[in-house]
This record gives structure tokens, C-alpha cells and sequence, in this order.
């Protein structure tokens, strides 16, 4: 009966755990948001093949004011490629309001015709 009782104990603070690190990304400020646009230009993908790609990217903020690209979910392997060469480790003028937040952006990549 013990050893039940303490498997359920083990059971529950694990399960408190698992709930407290659960992402709740946040959308990046407008300024935060021009920023990313800027770093990404307007040379994007010369051998696009269809006229848009849209991917969500998740990234964080450093105490540095680094970007940390968390990942790229894209269905276009290439696009991943591009937007984490372009984003990850570069300077920008936010400072996270607390440590670690992460920061959800959606991306839509239209083809100039």
C-alpha cells in the first residue's frame, strides 16, 4: 500500500512538470515583427515554384538581443533552410519583457510576379 501510495505522488509531480513546460508562445511585438521582416528582405527564394509559402516560426529573445530560431514549421524544406540562415543568432533592438518567453510568427512568402 505504501509503494502505491508513493507511485501516485511520483505520478502526479511528474505530471505537474510535464504541464509547466507546455510552449505558450506569444505574438512578437509590431516593432519585433518589422525587425524580422527587415532581417528576412526581399531576395527571398529566386527559384520559388509556387506563388506563396506560408511556415510559423518560433524563436526566443536573448538577454544579448539574439535571436534563437526554435523551429521552422514549413512545408517546404528549402523555406525552413532560408528563414533560420536569415534569423538565428542576428541582433535586434527587443528585449524579452521576462526570461525565456518564446515568441510565435507567422510568415507568408508571396512569389513577386
Amino acid at each position: 500500500m505504501k509503494s502505491l501510495k508513493l507511485f501516485v505522488l511520483a505520478l502526479a509531480l511528474f505530471t505537474i512538470n510535464v504541464s509547466a513546460t507546455t510552449l505558450n508562445p506569444v505574438k512578437p511585438t509590431d516593432e519585433l515583427r518589422f525587425e524580422i521582416v527587415d532581417l528576412i528582405g526581399t531576395n527571398y527564394m529566386t527559384e520559388m515554384v509556387a506563388d506563396q509559402y506560408n511556415a510559423d516560426v518560433l524563436f526566443t529573445v536573448t538577454a544579448n538581443k539574439e535571436l534563437i530560431v526554435l523551429s521552422v514549421d514549413s512545408d517546404n524544406d528549402q523555406l525552413e533552410s532560408y528563414l533560420k540562415a536569415k534569423l538565428n543568432y542576428k541582433k535586434v533592438n527587443h528585449r524579452p519583457s521576462k526570461f525565456g518567453e518564446i515568441y510565435l510568427l507567422p510568415v507568408k512568402m508571396v512569389k513577386d510576379l
